[in-house]
């Protein structure tokens, strides 16, 4: 109907896949994932040797698998981001659909490796964290059942998706897993805001959310070690966070030097979820500062595109997928300097992880591809055109 009104932009005829990629990518967010790996490997070759020594293996086998976790992951991103968004749609689906059934079998299949929250599928040689590749798949149906809820006829997406949410919260704070089940929460309330929702009901949803908390913090005794741990005067320093936070301070602005800090001896953690505290270790704040910077530019520049798309489910799938992606490494750096109560979030392509790199890469893809310039062109550049 819009391309009825407007009128089309003539697209090249013939122009083969990747030299159309490429003119149509936004380079820059690709560039700064690019360089966030680069920078993974590079800490990894810090952080992963200390916990190779302690397991009795060759001092780089983390990072080689890391190596090929990261290879494996931007050869995935790469390809979605060729795809369109009907393609994204359609394998957005299927994922949910398969990492759906992984997360509800979790409690009769899964594992927890000693870590008191079964979140994991172990295969010998390697385990798979089904929920992380159920958030982009989550982001892509929600756009869709809320896209199609605004056309003539259109189902009562917003409640599908609605329902669809809390079902699969519910799933992972039975883990428990409530880091992955508010970023899931996090999503949808984003593209139900961008989808028109209202401030009062938005509120409404904010104040059971909290009522949640309570309720989890009354009969979860891991919910409320954590939260009792945050909210502490006092940290004990032979905890995570304790060695963390004097990591960070010793940092300073410049580090301690390359190879020369002593957190990831201490840290059990230091090569996932605690990667920053590493960097500011070693490279200090300007490090830290320049990996805020990269996520900042992947999320922003992926939101001033979003806004001159005219397609809602785009808009909203690409609103959801770079805001989920932002905040989960807000959440991984806020744990590491004590902002937020510890959650277990890996920062993404940073921290070591299969589940984690190879999830980050479909998810980024999904987003580069919603992203990309398209034939259509903007609104105000055909009206422009059109008025001439």
């Amino acid at each position: 109907m819009t391309e009825m009104a407007f009128g089309t932009v003539p697209v090249r005829a013939g122009e083969p896949v990747l030299p159309k990629w490429w003119r149509t990518i936004d380079k820059w967010a690709l560039g700064s994932i690019l360089i966030l790996f680069g920078l993974g490997m590079l800490l990894g070759l810090a952080a992963s040797v200390p916990l190779a020594e302690r397991n009795g293996l060759e001092p780089f086998y983390y990072v080689k698998r890391q190596a090929v976790f990261g290879a494996l992951s931007l050869g995935v991103m790469l390809a979605i981001s060729m795809l369109d968004p009907r393609q994204i749609r359609r394998l957005g689906v299927a994922g949910f659909a398969l990492a759906f059934v992984a997360v509800m079998l979790l409690p009769v299949l899964g594992t927890d490796f000693g870590k008191g929250a079964v979140r994991w599928y172990s295969f010998g040689v390697a385990s798979i964290q089904p929920s992380e590749f159920l958030k982009p798949g989550f982001v892509i149906i929600s756009a869709w059942f809320m896209a199609a809820a605004d056309e003539v006829g259109g189902p009562p997406g917003r409640l599908y998706s609605f329902l669809l949410a809390v079902i699969i919260v519910v799933a992972l704070a039975l883990q428990p897993d409530f880091g992955q089940a508010s970023l899931v929460l996090f999503a949808w309330s984003v593209m139900y805001f961008v989808a028109g929702a209202p401030i009062a009901l938005l509120s409404a949803i904010g104040a059971l959310t909290v009522a949640g908390g309570f309720f989890a913090y009354n009969f979860s005794e891991h919910f409320a070690r954590r939260i009792n741990g945050f909210l502490s005067t006092d940290v004990d320093p032979r905890t995570q966070i304790g060695y963390a936070t004097n990591a960070i301070q010793e940092g300073g602005f410049f580090g301690v030097g390359v190879g020369q800090g002593s957190v990831k001896w201490s840290l059990p953690d230091a090569h996932t979820d605690f990667i920053i505290a590493v960097a500011a270790e070693e490279y200090g704040l300007i490090l830290v500062l320049c990996i805020i910077a990269l996520y900042a530019t992947v999320v922003i520049r992926s939101l001033l595109r979003l806004m001159r798309e005219r397609d809602p489910f785009t808009r909203l799938a690409g609103a959801g997928l770079a805001c989920a992606f932002g905040v989960q490494a807000i959440i991984n750096m806020g744990v590491a300097v004590r902002l937020l109560p510890a959650k277990g979030m890996t920062l993404p392509f940073v921290s070591y992880g299969g589940s984690s790199v190879i999830a980050s890469g479909i998810a980024v893809g999904m987003l580069l591809a919603l992203t990309r310039t398209r034939p259509q062109g903007q609104i105000s550049d055909i009206l422009a055109r059109r008025g001439r």
